[in-house]
């Protein structure tokens, strides 16, 4: 109904509640003669009684119990709505959402510290998205900006900053053939099979860290792939396939079952801060500049 006011709703619910005038206006923090302005004016767009007043009590007609029954649900339901809107709005000018994959390096870790310091009124929380979609949150607007592995050829997102460039080590099983190795090339990938990133990770970035020939062109066998990081961990020490990693990964993720080789001749591994080029602000800038301290 048009301009149909909340606030008479509101009284009308507390009054059949509290069925007293009086406590009716002290919770609502109206006069008495307001709540009986508020009925009356609802009434009238109703057309017929919902409340009957004598001297001694109030109570509900049938059709005002009717009515409060039905009403509070979806009250209820707009106030939450109302309440939620408030909460993200609040959150969204004092919070900073940052995905991760895998591992969060000390190195940003200090970078938020020194973000937090400078920007009291900021706070940046740390959510980690799945090693085999490093885009998606972001797109979803479950993050703001996310550290991710590179490249990235985005259309829709900004490299904020590159850093952590570093070789990359192959993970495996302490049983595997190459365990004893302390460096292996590229063509040894030949003779292994690799765990691969399941989709949606883009073709163009799986390829880096899971390419399917060698360099002169030999054929890398394939595992199934994986979503996560500790997936892959959890296969390599099982025996099922090995991971190519960058080096403080590898570092992070020490454990008994499982060894790291360098392998010579792939591009190095590099990390970078991304966010949608139409969400820029300032602070995630000033973000990156934390972390550009950190990475000199």
């Amino acid at each position: 109904m048009r301009g149909l006011e909340v606030r008479e709703l509101e009284c009308f619910l507390v009054l059949s509640e509290e069925l007293h005038f009086g406590r009716t206006g002290e919770r609502l923090y109206i006069s008495q003669s307001r709540v009986s302005q508020l009925l009356r004016k609802l009434e009238g767009r109703i057309g017929t009684r919902l409340v009957e007043r004598t001297s001694r009590r109030v109570r509900l007609t049938e059709f005002g119990e009717e009515f409060a029954a039905s009403l509070r649900p979806a009250y209820d339901a707009l106030a939450a709505t109302v309440e939620q809107a408030r909460t993200r709005a609040r959150d969204g000018r004092s919070r900073m959402r940052i995905g991760f994959q895998g591992t969060i390096y000390a190195q940003v870790t200090r970078a938020i510290t020194a973000f937090h310091d400078h920007y009291p009124d900021r706070r940046i929380d740390l959510v980690e998205i799945p090693l085999s979609d490093p885009f998606g949150a972001m797109r979803s607007g479950d993050v703001d900006a996310a550290v991710v592995m590179l490249p990235v050829d985005e259309p829709d997102l900004t490299l904020g900053m590159a850093f952590s460039e570093q070789h990359q080590y192959l993970a495996m099983s302490v049983h595997h053939p190459f365990a004893r190795h302390t460096r292996l090339t590229a063509e040894d990938l030949a003779r292994t099979s690799l765990i691969p990133l399941a989709e949606p990770a883009p073709g163009y970035w799986r390829r880096v860290y899971y390419p399917d020939t060698t360099p002169c062109g030999r054929p890398i066998p394939q595992e199934d792939g994986v979503h996560t990081l500790q997936e892959g961990l959890t296969r390599i020490a099982a025996g099922r396939g090995t991971m190519l990693l960058c080096g403080a990964t590898a570092e992070y993720n020490l454990r008994p079952d499982i060894t790291f080789a360098p392998v010579a001749g792939l591009p190095t591994s590099a990390l970078g801060l991304i966010w949608p080029t139409d969400r820029e602000t300032p602070h995630l800038r000033a973000f990156a500049t934390a972390i550009s301290d950190y990475w000199r």
